[in-house]
């Protein structure tokens, strides 16, 4: 009985050890003085936009909610709450961990980079280890409680909250930076997080309700999603074996305890590579995972139709596509690599030439990812067929828990360094949070690109599972025959090819368009402020906390109904065929329209960090002008456009799932 409720009990241990965490954190000693102040309001203007983000999201989920109720049953609709509300719950716990320890990770590097350091990645494990449990938690709970039946709407109210916190978040975190930067930086030329900045409280809250709260529903939906989605392949194609539907489950249980392991090894040695210190932590929990994997499955699935090695084969696949993938993204986005430093020289010649090299290199960083994907597909699918390339999925995400830790690392530190900044702490403090920021620059890059490529594999399989469903309901193989042949099919090709890109153009839109009236309001401070920029006056913060707080609510409506109301709409006026031809599109082009955005965003950002290290005339120089240009745009390509690609393509296959039964 123990063992088959393994996944619950790995769950609710994580749970307890993050409690263990938050505990160790809390005895650290916080910033005092001034500082006191700024995390007050940081942590006010989070908590804040949350709120107001989650009780407008609420009216959609309560009508959805109600809907499901009254045409599937209340197994599916509560299947929906329960996915909808602990994704918003992951946010809001990734968000408050991060404003909780930001303050801390500037106090402690007073001890040293060691302290800081180990500060900030138990800060961000807490929200990964969070989002992992609670993921794990409500497939399994409700798998073991009701079926297989409402885990299709768990998934759908997991995605719906993800969307709307990477949408909502993302408009916030990056309308605050451009604003504040385009005036700060390139008008008055004061450094980035000056307190005489109106902008820059509203540019560190934008930190948090984007990178932490966004990732963290982001990565719980996809989790999720590829649990469920691998789960019900299992049963639709192995209905008297239900070891291929808890398989996934214990899998995701295994990481979770290796995650744990790994995180002990993230410490700095004697070379004082922060990054390498991630990657040790993070090597250590795929060797481990990749060992367990094998006794587990040997275990569980002895005697099936696909053979162990096979099978196991798959999930080793998962953990190769994760590694290269972060292996490729650390390539294109580091300031160690030529891709990043050709923008820095670009940025010699001006702003044209910057902007021009970094869109040819977002363009040029699809390929290998594309290809290792492609690949990775290829050789599960030889392994164990379309439930291989579940597996392998599964496999990848199942690293989620230290993977996500690494992540909120980089807004917990890039918090910190503000701060610093603007508490006015020594130049010592602030020489070990730059060092810690500009690593976590680089790590938000780099999971950014693991989550979308999880993000397209998990899009595939949900896609399988639809095709899945189309001949069960049919008895027909020809109905789920996406032929170019049929006109039908076609034309769902092309609507969801365009989906991606209309939906990140509304995002790009709205953060021009709420930068702009931030950047208006803070030159209205400047200018009727009298003393301001001499630093004898104080900055009304609240008035450009306000202004992005109602944009970023207001302007997330529209695209995030986009992937609801388009398979609706396409299934039923052209048919499930075109519905099938419309999720290949738009996962094919959101693949690489995402991969483009954030990889091509996080090398100009780290172009300009580059030069601002001395390189190429160092700050204030002509090329530091360009690069500052550079990063604006890139700003909104890697944390708005991007990542809310890697939502918006699941939201549409599961809403596809959700509907066929109403189509055939």
């Amino acid at each position: 009985m123990l063992v088959t409720y393994f996944p619950i009990i790995v769950s609710l241990f994580a749970i307890a050890f993050v409690f263990f965490l938050i505990k160790k954190i809390n005895k650290a000693p916080v910033a005092k003085d001034k500082a006191i102040e700024i995390t007050a309001a940081i942590q006010e203007g989070a908590t804040s936009y949350l709120k107001r983000q989650y009780k407008t999201v609420a009216i959609v989920a309560l009508a959805l909610f109600l809907l499901l109720w009254i045409l599937m049953g209340w197994i599916m609709a509560f299947g929906f709450l329960i996915g909808a509300v602990l994704s918003g719950a992951s946010g809001f716990i990734g968000m408050w961990v991060s404003t909780q320890t930001n303050t801390r990770v500037a106090e402690g590097a007073k001890r040293g980079l060691g302290h800081a350091l180990d500060l900030a990645f138990k800060g961000g494990l807490v929200t990964g280890l969070m989002v992992v449990s609670l993921g794990l938690l409500a497939v399994s709970g409700y798998y073991y409680t009701t079926g297989i039946k409402g885990l299709i709407a768990l998934g759908f109210g997991a995605s719906l909250i993800s969307m709307f916190a990477r949408v909502g978040g993302g408009i916030y975190t990056k309308a605050a930076d451009v604003g504040a930067d385009l005036v700060g930086k390139v008008e008055k030329g004061i450094p980035e997080d000056d307190p005489r900045n109106p902008a820059v409280i509203a540019d560190q809250v934008g930190d948090n309700v984007g990178d932490c709260a966004g990732m963290a529903a982001d990565i719980f939906e996809t989790y999720s999603v590829s649990m469920v989605a691998t789960m019900i392949l299992g049963a639709l194609l192995f209905p008297r074996a239900d070891q291929f539907i808890i398989l996934p489950l214990f899998l995701g249980s295994i990481s979770i305890l290796t995650s744990i392991i790994g995180s002990f090894f993230v410490k700095l040695g004697k070379s004082q590579s922060i990054m390498g210190s991630m990657y040790k932590g993070l090597a250590v929990s795929v060797v481990l995972s990749a060992i367990a994997f094998y006794f587990l499955i040997s275990k569980i699935m002895a005697g099936q139709n696909i053979p162990v090695n096979n099978l196991y084969g798959a999930t080793l696949v998962g953990l190769v596509v994760a590694t290269g993938m972060f292996i490729i993204t650390e390539y294109y986005t580091s300031k160690k690599f030529s891709p990043v430093r050709s923008i820095a020289k670009a940025s010699e010649t001006g702003h044209g030439t910057n902007i021009i090299r970094g869109l040819g290199l977002g363009m040029q960083s699809t390929a290998l990812p594309v290809l290792l994907i492609a690949f990775g597909t290829i050789i599960s699918f030889w392994l164990a067929g379309i439930y291989g390339v579940a597996l392998a999925v599964v496999s990848m995400l199942s690293l989620s828990g230290i993977v996500v830790g690494i992540d909120a690392f980089g807004p917990i530190t890039d918090n910190a360094g503000g701060i610093a900044e603007m508490s006015g702490m020594s130049p010592e403090i602030r020489k070990i949070t730059d060092a810690l920021d500009a690593v976590g620059n680089t790590t938000k890059a780099v999971t950014k690109g693991y989550a979308i490529a999880s993000a397209g594999l998990a899009a595939l399989v949900l896609f399988s599972a639809y095709s899945q469903q189309v001949i069960d309901l049919t008895g027909s193989f020809s109905m789920a025959s996406f032929d170019l042949s049929n006109s039908k099919v076609i034309a769902g090709l092309l609507i969801g090819g365009i989906l991606p890109y209309l939906f990140a153009s509304f995002l790009m839109g709205a953060v021009g368009k709420t930068a702009g009236k931030v950047v208006e309001e803070v030159r209205r401070q400047f200018k009727n402020i009298k003393g301001l920029m001499e630093g004898t006056a104080k900055p009304e913060y609240g008035k450009c906390v306000d202004i992005v707080t109602k944009a970023a609510i207001k302007e997330m409506m529209v695209p995030a109904l986009i992937p609801i109301v388009a398979p609706i709409l396409v299934g039923w006026i052209l048919g499930p065929q075109a519905l099938g031809g419309l999720l290949i599109g738009a996962t094919i082009t959101g693949l690489f329209v995402g991969i483009s955005m954030t990889t091509g965003g996080a090398a100009w950002d780290n172009a300009k960090k580059y030069i601002e290290e001395g390189n190429l005339g160092g700050k204030g120089s002509f090329a530091h002008q360009a690069a500052v240009t550079g990063d604006t745009v890139g700003d909104p390509y890697k944390d708005t456009a991007g990542p809310a690609i890697n939502p918006m393509i699941k939201v549409l296959n599961i809403v596809a799932l959700l509907i066929v039964s109403f189509l055939v």
